[in-house]
């Protein structure tokens, strides 16, 4: 369904007063970028989104934390066909799928990372388990899958990734390096880039999970911003919990996640404070995306400057609320 609420430049009213009981937030988000409207595919993607941030709602009303929180819902985001991330991964350009993830615990700043992995189905679960079964923070390619085998991670085949368009595009027998060139050339992005989830527990504490299946026939070896601490992705207890979206290349070069804690602890919003990011973005690299952040007060910012970016989110037991 389309927003409810005023938006300017997609900056969504989503800021509300403080509360005065805690209760648990989540919310999520399903890429920004060039969705159109009028196609079956945003109302799959919001739909995702719903089923993910209620599953979210759920573990929050057991009394799990806001790690598990963002884990559950970036999970259920990473099996949707129709979202860049796990099955909906792109293709690069040697017809593989190189997946991307990074998770964050606000409490303890602990954080577990993994980038160009392959055959592996819920790329954020493993993220999670090279923060808590490893001696490192970040793994990447050969050496993530090789700790996966190692503690016994299950792997899977690319056509477990495929999706019907990518399983076409495979078939098909273009060579994906001109084909990346001529999407280079029409300046053509994909319809959503990256999933991921913030949220915030009945213990006050906060995290936050991105995950990608990265760019359309990028080259291997390429990593954005989602498994970037500070960029994809960041959580501090003291300020907030945020995951982005958008043009990797650009956001990175803003630690834009970072910049709305950044804010936040300034005293600006969670609304306040992605509008901010999203301003410096466009302003020092003409950049794309979009935001979804929550703070250790329980207040929801979502901003985005693209076309749409499917999301939803709810607080304690209120129904979701979901737009683009």
């Amino acid at each position: 369904m389309p927003c409810q609420y005023a938006c300017t430049r997609h900056f969504i009213g989503y800021d509300q007063p403080m509360m005065t009981k805690l209760e648990p937030v989540i919310v999520v988000h399903g890429g920004a970028g060039r969705w159109n409207e009028s196609e079956k595919q945003v109302a799959e993607a919001v739909a995702a989104c719903r089923i993910a941030a209620k599953a979210g709602q759920l573990a929050l009303a057991r009394g799990s934390t806001a790690l598990d929180a963002v884990e559950a819902a970036v999970r259920l985001l990473e099996d949707s066909p129709v979202l860049d991330a796990g099955h909906g991964s792109y293709l690069n350009a040697a017809g593989q799928i190189e997946m991307d993830a990074l998770i964050m615990d606000g409490e303890t700043m602990d954080m577990g990372a993994i980038a160009a992995v392959q055959f592996i189905k819920n790329p954020i679960s493993l993220a999670r388990l090279v923060m808590i079964k490893s001696q490192h923070s970040f793994l990447v390619a050969a050496g993530a899958e090789a700790f996966a085998d190692a503690i016994g991670f299950p792997r899977c085949s690319l056509s477990d990734l495929l999706n019907a368009d990518q399983l076409e595009l495979l078939q098909s027998g273009i060579d994906l390096n001109q084909y990346a060139a001529q999407l280079l050339a029409s300046e053509e992005s994909p319809p959503g880039d990256t999933v991921g989830a913030v949220a915030l527990d009945l213990y006050g504490n906060l995290a936050a999970a991105t995950s990608t299946g990265g760019t359309k026939a990028k080259q291997p070896g390429r990593v954005g911003d989602s498994p970037l601490v500070g960029s994809g992705a960041y959580a501090d207890n003291w300020t907030a919990a945020v995951s982005a979206t958008g043009y990797g290349e650009a956001l990175m070069k803003v630690l834009i996640s970072k910049r709305v804690c950044d804010f936040v602890a300034d005293g600006l919003s969670t609304q306040k404070a992605c509008e901010a990011a999203l301003n410096i973005l466009r302003e020092r690299v003409n950049g794309q995306g979009g935001l979804i952040s929550v703070d250790a007060r329980g207040r929801i910012g979502v901003a985005y400057n693209t076309l749409a970016m499917p999301h939803a989110f709810t607080r304690g037991e209120e129904p979701i609320t979901d737009g683009y």
